[in-house]
């Protein structure tokens, strides 16, 4: 099997992404109103805040989801980088790279720093990458790292279990 080549692809679109989490928030938000709107003859109004307050702190985290800042996700031919375009000159930590999510046009990855770091979430679309699209999407199946270990949708199953 032939190594994957290196490349580097910035990833700054994310339409998709934000319909997605805008639709799941007025959803949520219209269930919740609805929910606060229907007769609660034994339960008292104070209470019903108190209720509601936890869903409305999650309906804003939910929105900070909506905008995403670019990313430069790269491949060396050894391991996955994921780095702010804007960030300082230093190198950012090697992981692994795994797909939670391929719906054809549209992937959500998990980038997963080597050593202590969290995890990062990419939702990456064919529109805006479609010179790119491909070389992407054969470096996310078959890119082994130094280690045999394949950053594809088994990537849990042993490198032995793979071959």
């Amino acid at each position: 099997m032939h190594a994957s080549p290196a490349f580097l692809i910035r990833i700054h679109r994310f339409g998709l992404w934000r319909a997605a989490v805008a639709a799941l928030v007025v959803l949520a938000l219209a269930a919740q109103l609805a929910w606060l709107a229907a007769p609660h003859d034994d339960t008292p109004g104070w209470l019903l805040t108190l209720l509601a307050a936890p869903c409305a702190v999650l309906l804003g985290a939910a929105c900070t989801h909506l905008r995403r800042a670019p990313v430069e996700l790269r491949w060396d031919t050894q391991r996955w980088y994921v780095a702010s375009p804007v960030a300082s000159g230093r190198e950012p930590p090697p992981g692994n790279l795994t797909i939670a999510l391929d719906l054809g046009s549209w992937m959500l990855l998990r980038f997963e720093p080597d050593g202590a770091g969290r995890a990062t979430w990419l939702p990456v679309q064919r529109r805006g990458l479609p010179g790119q699209w491909h070389a992407l999407r054969c470096a996310v199946y078959c890119a082994r790292s130094a280690s045999g270990h394949v950053a594809g949708p088994n990537s849990s199953a042993s490198p032995e279990s793979q071959e």
